[in-house]
Protein backbone atom coordinates (compact mmCIF):
# COMPACT_ATOMS: atom_id res chain seq x y z
CA UNK A 1 0.00 0.00 0.00
CA UNK A 2 2.75 2.50 1.07
CA UNK A 3 4.17 1.82 -2.29
CA UNK A 4 1.77 2.39 -4.20
CA UNK A 5 0.96 5.94 -2.72
CA UNK A 6 4.91 6.77 -2.83
CA UNK A 7 4.86 5.80 -6.77
CA UNK A 8 1.71 7.89 -7.08
CA UNK A 9 3.11 10.74 -5.11
CA UNK A 10 6.17 10.65 -7.47
CA UNK A 11 4.31 10.57 -11.17
CA UNK A 12 1.85 13.18 -9.87
CA UNK A 13 5.14 15.44 -8.72
CA UNK A 14 7.03 14.29 -12.28
CA UNK A 15 3.45 15.36 -14.07
CA UNK A 16 3.10 18.43 -12.05
CA UNK A 17 6.73 20.33 -12.87
CA UNK A 18 6.87 18.85 -16.40
CA UNK A 19 4.11 21.30 -16.94
CA UNK A 20 5.15 24.61 -19.02
CA UNK A 21 3.08 27.37 -19.69
CA UNK A 22 2.21 28.27 -23.49
CA UNK A 23 4.42 31.13 -24.28
CA UNK A 24 3.81 31.99 -28.38
CA UNK A 25 5.73 35.18 -27.77
CA UNK A 26 6.08 36.52 -31.44
CA UNK A 27 2.43 37.07 -31.29
CA UNK A 28 3.14 39.94 -29.05
CA UNK A 29 6.02 41.99 -30.28
CA UNK A 30 3.85 44.33 -32.36
CA UNK A 31 0.37 45.73 -32.21
CA UNK A 32 -1.77 47.63 -29.46
CA UNK A 33 -2.31 46.87 -26.36
CA UNK A 34 -4.64 47.65 -22.79
CA UNK A 35 -3.21 47.12 -19.69
CA UNK A 36 -5.28 47.09 -16.31
CA UNK A 37 -2.93 48.06 -12.92
CA UNK A 38 -3.46 49.32 -9.67
CA UNK A 39 -2.59 52.97 -8.56
CA UNK A 40 -3.17 53.61 -4.55
CA UNK A 41 -6.36 51.17 -4.86
CA UNK A 42 -7.55 52.50 -8.05
CA UNK A 43 -7.86 50.63 -11.32
CA UNK A 44 -6.43 52.04 -14.25
CA UNK A 45 -5.97 51.53 -17.52
CA UNK A 46 -3.57 52.90 -20.16
CA UNK A 47 -3.27 51.62 -24.06
CA UNK A 48 -0.23 51.28 -25.58
CA UNK A 49 1.26 50.85 -29.34
CA UNK A 50 4.31 48.62 -29.72
CA UNK A 51 6.45 48.44 -33.08
CA UNK A 52 9.65 46.20 -33.21
CA UNK A 53 11.16 49.67 -32.38
CA UNK A 54 9.40 51.96 -30.52
CA UNK A 55 5.96 51.85 -27.36
CA UNK A 56 3.91 54.23 -27.24
CA UNK A 57 1.55 54.53 -24.06
CA UNK A 58 -1.14 56.37 -23.28
CA UNK A 59 -2.95 57.04 -20.12
CA UNK A 60 -4.46 59.98 -18.28
CA UNK A 61 -4.34 62.19 -21.48
CA UNK A 62 -0.36 61.74 -20.92
CA UNK A 63 1.58 60.13 -24.29
CA UNK A 64 4.79 58.38 -23.35
CA UNK A 65 7.22 57.47 -25.87
CA UNK A 66 10.60 54.66 -25.02
CA UNK A 67 12.75 52.53 -27.41
CA UNK A 68 12.15 48.80 -27.30
CA UNK A 69 15.30 46.70 -27.46
CA UNK A 70 14.31 42.71 -27.74
CA UNK A 71 17.03 40.24 -25.53
CA UNK A 72 14.61 37.47 -26.40
CA UNK A 73 11.59 35.99 -28.32
CA UNK A 74 10.09 36.94 -24.50
CA UNK A 75 12.35 39.62 -23.14
CA UNK A 76 12.51 43.44 -23.60
CA UNK A 77 13.95 46.50 -22.64
CA UNK A 78 12.28 49.55 -22.47
CA UNK A 79 14.34 52.80 -22.85
CA UNK A 80 12.08 55.87 -21.92
CA UNK A 81 12.35 58.72 -23.69
CA UNK A 82 12.86 61.34 -21.15
CA UNK A 83 15.86 59.62 -19.64
CA UNK A 84 14.33 57.72 -16.82
CA UNK A 85 15.36 54.62 -15.73
CA UNK A 86 15.27 51.42 -18.17
CA UNK A 87 12.56 48.88 -17.54
CA UNK A 88 13.21 45.30 -18.03
CA UNK A 89 9.79 42.99 -19.28
CA UNK A 90 9.55 39.08 -19.39
CA UNK A 91 6.88 37.30 -20.88
CA UNK A 92 5.96 34.35 -18.14
CA UNK A 93 2.45 33.04 -20.73
CA UNK A 94 0.72 33.56 -23.31
CA UNK A 95 -3.28 33.14 -24.33
CA UNK A 96 -4.75 33.68 -28.13
CA UNK A 97 -4.78 37.52 -27.33
CA UNK A 98 -3.47 38.47 -23.76
CA UNK A 99 0.37 37.91 -22.25
CA UNK A 100 1.12 37.61 -18.76
CA UNK A 101 4.62 39.39 -17.80
CA UNK A 102 6.91 40.19 -15.01
CA UNK A 103 8.45 43.72 -15.13
CA UNK A 104 10.99 46.25 -12.95
CA UNK A 105 13.68 48.57 -13.23
CA UNK A 106 16.40 47.01 -14.73
CA UNK A 107 19.23 46.66 -11.69
CA UNK A 108 16.22 46.55 -9.47
CA UNK A 109 15.19 43.12 -7.72
CA UNK A 110 11.56 43.94 -7.18
CA UNK A 111 9.07 43.09 -9.38
CA UNK A 112 5.68 43.51 -10.36
CA UNK A 113 3.31 41.34 -12.53
CA UNK A 114 1.15 42.41 -15.12
CA UNK A 115 -1.50 41.21 -18.25
CA UNK A 116 -2.07 42.91 -21.54
CA UNK A 117 -4.45 42.11 -23.94
CA UNK A 118 -3.84 42.63 -27.99
CA UNK A 119 -6.69 44.88 -29.37
CA UNK A 120 -5.97 44.61 -33.11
Amino acid sequence: MRIRFFLGLIIGITLVSCYQPERDCKLFKTGEFTFEYMVDGEKKNSTFTRTDKYSIERYENKVDTATVRWLSDCEFILNPSDNQTPIHYKILSTTKDAYLFEYGVVGKKQKSKGTATKTN
